[in-house]
């Protein structure tokens, strides 16, 4: 990696980083004000507004939407919308920093679910990821507490959507690009959120605090396409350990604002599951390289 690219990933990071926590603050701060479906809903509203801009920047994208594979398009759609409802309702109810932590056992069920569903070779290091992801989780919880209670069963449930959406946009990445994949994701989940909408709607946007609704609108769209030029310009290897950051910025944030308490045992688990991550990633990296020397 060059030292341009790594100044590229370190940079997409950053930006990804803020994003994500902005999108936490500002669900916790319109809680009183709207509900989650409405805030999905802005959410999709102005990342089709800001799609609409690059069409009418590059107008030659249009062309990108032409596809055969509607149905999966809604398929992965529908697992995302009810991931995101899971997620944006555990933040609501637990510490961010534990919502975050619970979130970072997708990579591990997506290897799993690899395995199930597009019949990839379970490894050795696989396995081991996928353990320490579920060891990850049991420090973090600690079952028999009484601690966190149900609320984590919630946010679990989007870690698992999360995986499943990954497997779904795998898939659909092989004839699909971002730009399709993001207008189809926002113009199918809107009006699954406003299913969920209050009819008075329009006036409860009108009420709600415009920093708050500025992040969760502009931050749900730059967060994902900051994180996906990070993995264009980097290896998973180094962006996984940058996107671990997203935890302790998370905790501070939490602390400084809601007076969460800085819980051990949520960077302890973490450690553990981003550690039963990196491990693979690494193995499978080696496996890549070692196969190219091979057919060179």
């Amino acid at each position: 990696m060059t030292g341009r690219n790594l100044t590229a990933v370190v940079l997409w990071m950053a930006g990804a980083l803020i994003s994500f926590s902005a999108i936490a603050v500002a669900i916790r701060e319109l809680a009183g004000v709207l509900n989650v479906f409405e805030m999905l809903a802005f959410r999709n509203a102005v990342g089709l507004v800001l799609l609409a801009g690059m069409v009418v920047a590059r107008p030659g994208r249009i062309g990108e939407l032409r596809t055969a594979r509607l149905g999966r398009h809604a398929q992965r759609n529908l697992v995302h919308f009810a991931g995101q409802y899971a997620w944006a309702v555990g933040v609501t109810l637990l510490p961010l920093a534990v919502v975050f932590a619970v979130e970072f056992t997708a990579p591990a069920l997506t290897a799993l679910f690899a395995v199930l569903l597009l019949g990839e070779r379970m490894t050795r290091t696989r396995g081991l990821a996928i353990l320490l992801g579920f060891v990850g989780i049991l420090v973090i919880v600690r079952p028999g507490t009484g601690e966190l209670g149900w609320p984590v069963a919630i946010v679990l449930f989007s870690a698992l959507a999360f995986a499943l959406t990954a497997i779904a946009t795998k898939s659909l990445t092989r004839t699909e690009t971002t730009f399709a994949i993001l207008v189809y994701m926002n113009a199918m989940q809107l009006p699954m959120n406003l299913l969920g909408a209050q009819a008075d709607v329009l006036a409860r946007l009108a009420e709600a605090p415009v920093l708050p609704l500025l992040a969760i609108g502009i931050g749900g769209f730059t967060a994902h396409w900051c994180l996906t030029n990070a993995y264009r310009n980097g290896d998973a290897i180094m962006v996984v350990p940058l996107d671990f950051l997203r935890i302790p910025l998370i905790a501070f944030v939490g602390l400084a604002l809601y007076a969460e308490p800085l819980d051990p045992f949520v960077f302890l688990g973490a450690g553990i599951v981003v550690a039963g991550i990196l491990i693979n990633l690494r193995a499978e990296r080696a496996a890549i390289r070692a196969g190219a020397a091979k057919e060179g």
